[in-house]
């Protein structure tokens, strides 16, 4: 996992777009943002889990170094009682992107990707299909990275009264059952979509039958 967060994954996502990479800072700093302390599920191995993905179909991407980076910021702001966290990682990437002079259309292809991880609407375009499946993909790990997954986003929110936090996820996770799909490549839908909504079922406490679209 550590090899895929490192600074040259980090240096290869940038030169990929045809830049010089920033800093090993820049790097840094990223990193801690990820390793702060009231993080538990959007941390290094959500990211790492991540770009493990991508390295898997980087074939699929019309630009996959551009997908990269978009991953690498993501979750760079997160801050459980805010609603701006994917604006403020997208302007971040956009901001360091523009001064080392990555091409504009990359730029503004970037900050869209990073705010497609609202999950407030469906992709469009392959690469914010990968982008958001790939995001998505917990939802279909196995039942132990699953149940691992939902404690650690209880930690983050710990500070909510559990009556509470129990309604509001399952308001969340319904509506990914409500979805057609909750996948948009065919890849990721042949490969977790049955997966993802058992797991939720059983979060839900939903036998088999129940939930389905």
């Amino acid at each position: 996992m550590t090899s895929v967060v490192d600074r040259s994954a980090w240096k290869r996502a940038w030169q990929g777009l045809g830049v010089t990479a920033p800093a090993a800072v820049e790097h840094e700093k990223l990193i801690a943002c990820y390793a702060e302390r009231h993080r538990a599920y959007h941390t290094l191995q959500h990211l790492g889990e991540c770009l493990t993905q991508l390295d898997q179909v980087r074939e699929l991407c019309s630009h996959p170094d551009e997908v990269a980076l978009a991953l690498w910021y993501h979750d760079a702001i997160y801050k459980p009682r805010r609603s701006d966290n994917e604006v403020r990682s997208a302007d971040w990437l956009a901001k360091v992107a523009i001064q080392f002079a990555a091409p504009a259309a990359a730029v503004g292809r970037m900050r869209e990707l990073v705010l497609v991880t609202r999950h407030d609407a469906i992709p469009v375009g392959i690469d914010a299909q990968i982008l958001v499946d790939i995001d998505l993909s917990i939802l279909g790990a196995s039942p132990e990275r699953f149940g691992e997954y939902e404690r650690q986003v209880r930690r983050e929110y710990r500070w909510v009264p559990l009556p509470l936090y129990r309604s509001q996820r399952a308001k969340v996770l319904q509506s990914f059952m409500k979805r057609q799909r909750i996948y948009s490549t065919e890849r990721y839908f042949n490969l977790l979509e049955s997966r993802a909504r058992e797991n939720i079922r059983c979060s839900l406490g939903l036998d088999s039958t129940e939930g389905t679209i």
